[in-house]
């Protein structure tokens, strides 16, 4: 880990950013934003494709195999992307991109690892569990005011920060 910092984008801008989008998407798909859908469309794309007697019959995917749609049809695919190409271009004109793992001096590189992924995945199964994910749930619900998703926003915080307690030590 280097001691040299890039800045980030100004939060408010992007903040104002991610509303004009929330606002887009509202105005011209009649619907709010969220991203685990899109993996979800693509898992049962490639289930249907290497095993389709497999994909018909298990319960999760058949509703999503069912109609035969390309995943490329779907707008949450496009969001995906969107996502991914958004957070690249916003690192690369802040000079934030090298090869690098982000990690504290007591935390090795393939324990970060390690526990982004294990983060990454229980979030993931937690996300279509729930049917739908943090940013839909904070930013769709929330910009309509759902009391459900400002409660759900408030607790996913307070627990972050119980958390940040026990994981503090490998960023020190």
């Amino acid at each position: 880990m280097t001691g040299e910092t890039k800045a980030y984008w100004n939060p408010y801008l992007a903040g104002l950013g991610i509303g004009a989008t929330l606002l887009a998407a509202f105005y011209v798909l009649g619907t709010g934003l969220g991203a685990s859908g899109a993996l979800t469309q693509f898992t049962a794309w490639g289930a249907q494709a290497l095993a389709p007697g497999w994909a018909e019959a298990n319960h999760y995917l058949k509703t999503y195999v069912a109609d035969g749609k390309n995943p490329l049809k779907d707008w949450m695919v496009f969001q995906f992307a969107g996502i991914f190409v958004g957070g690249l271009l916003g690192a690369l004109t802040a000079g934030r991109v090298k090869p690098q793992v982000e990690r504290g001096e007591t935390m090795s590189a393939g324990g970060r690892l390690m526990l982004a992924f294990a983060g990454g995945a229980i979030t993931g199964v937690a996300a279509r569990l729930a049917r739908g994910c943090t940013s839909g749930q904070a930013l769709s619900g929330g910009s309509q005011l759902a009391l459900g998703s400002w409660a759900f926003m408030m607790c996913v915080f307070a627990g972050g920060y119980l958390l940040a307690y026990f994981v503090r030590r490998q960023w020190q």
